[in-house]
């Protein structure tokens, strides 16, 4: 069975911080590159951060900057720092997890990041 839960997600005042988790279970999760994605009501998913199986990381132009992506093999978790948080990065987000050489992937069910007027 193959889990992928999204935790940490809240309302945070504008300019302030929050980490998103992704638990990952059933698979093997070292092998796996890990994404995060936001979708925002009324615009299509977006991909903000990717960290490859070797640790290697890119960003979109939104975040980059303000966001990081890392991840914790032993735990089967992959984080997002997000800091100076603005009202447009108001979104669900979702972790996904891709196996690049065979193109397997699996969707986290989101988390809901509100940042406040």
């Amino acid at each position: 069975q193959v889990q992928l839960v999204e935790s940490g997600g809240g309302l945070v005042q504008p300019g302030g911080s929050l980490r998103l988790s992704c638990a990952a279970s059933g698979f093997t999760f070292s092998l796996y590159a890990m994404n995060w994605y936001r979708q925002a009501p009324g615009k299509e998913r977006e991909l903000l951060a990717a960290i490859t199986a070797g640790g290697s990381t890119n960003y979109a132009d939104s975040v980059k900057g303000r966001f990081t992506i890392s991840r914790d093999n032993a735990k089967n978790t992959v984080y997002l720092q997000m800091n100076s948080l603005k009202p447009e990065d108001t979104a669900v987000y979702y972790c996904k997890a891709v196996r690049i050489v065979t193109s397997r992937y699996y969707w986290g069910q989101g988390t809901q990041v509100a940042v406040s007027s």
